[in-house]
């Protein structure tokens, strides 16, 4: 496997290093060390910090029992930097009081997408206080929610990566990957396309609504394109980006 470009590896074995842990705006060094420790505790090695207070981010990698995970863990400044090379991006939530525009799936069907899925994957956890906020969720194929109890529906950081990576590598009878010969779009990708279209929208008049980026990022994302596919896109929404600004 070259990068962890595939979820699963010879004799259909499931390989963590495809999937990247990814915590958005972490302000609390116990906290960023118990998502590291839960990593390790499952095998997953790629840590990535987004927006990370600087202080915490230290002061985890440089605790007395912090680990390897931690040692390699990457700073982004943000978050679209952080996804650009996976192919399915999911945002967790507790999903209380919020009004989501994005698909949610229990816990433990996720799991058995992701392990359907081909790339890599990247898996997002908001900060300890807001959560992922509407534009970050905007960068997600889909949400999923671990299922608490009502009343108790918030979880501590760590808790929520440790039982979201358990549930990756359980065994799940009857799941078999999908392999395409033809790779899925990266999120640098999507959002090279979201960024075009968008300004084509503006230059015909189209844009009359707020938060249009972030409807456009949410769309393609459902799109499922493959990379020949993203590039065919491109190259249509050019065009015509050409053909408008000729005629301006």
């Amino acid at each position: 496997m070259e990068g962890g470009a595939r979820l699963f590896g010879r004799h259909g074995v499931f390989i963590v290093e495809a999937v990247s842990v990814v915590l958005v705006t972490p302000r609390n060094p116990v906290n960023i060390g118990a998502a590291g420790r839960a990593m390790a505790n499952f095998g997953f090695g790629d840590l990535r910090l987004v927006e990370a207070y600087r202080v915490a981010a230290e002061e985890a990698r440089g605790g007395p029992h912090a680990g390897q995970v931690l040692h390699d863990s990457r700073d982004f400044a943000t978050l679209a930097d952080a996804v650009a090379d996976s192919t399915l991006v999911i945002g967790t939530t507790s999903a209380i009081r919020r009004d989501l525009k994005v698909e949610i799936k229990r816990l433990e069907d996720a799991a058995v997408a992701v392990k359907q899925n081909e790339g890599r994957v990247a898996i997002l956890f908001g900060s300890e206080k807001f959560g992922l906020s509407n534009e970050d969720m905007g960068h997600c194929h889909w949400l999923v929610r671990i299922p608490t109890l009502e009343g108790a529906g918030s979880m501590n950081l760590g808790q929520a990566v440790a039982v979201t990576l358990y549930e990756l590598v359980r065994q799940a009878p009857g799941v078999a990957p999908i392999v395409s010969e033809e790779p899925l779009a990266n999120a640098a990708m999507l959002d090279e396309f979201v960024e075009r279209l968008y300004e084509a929208l503006q230059l015909a008049g189209y844009i009359h609504t707020e938060n249009v980026i972030e409807k456009l990022r949410r769309l393609s994302r459902r799109m499922n394109l493959r990379q020949h596919d993203a590039v065919m896109w491109m190259g249509m929404v050019r065009q015509i980006l050409w053909k408008l600004k000729s005629e301006t």
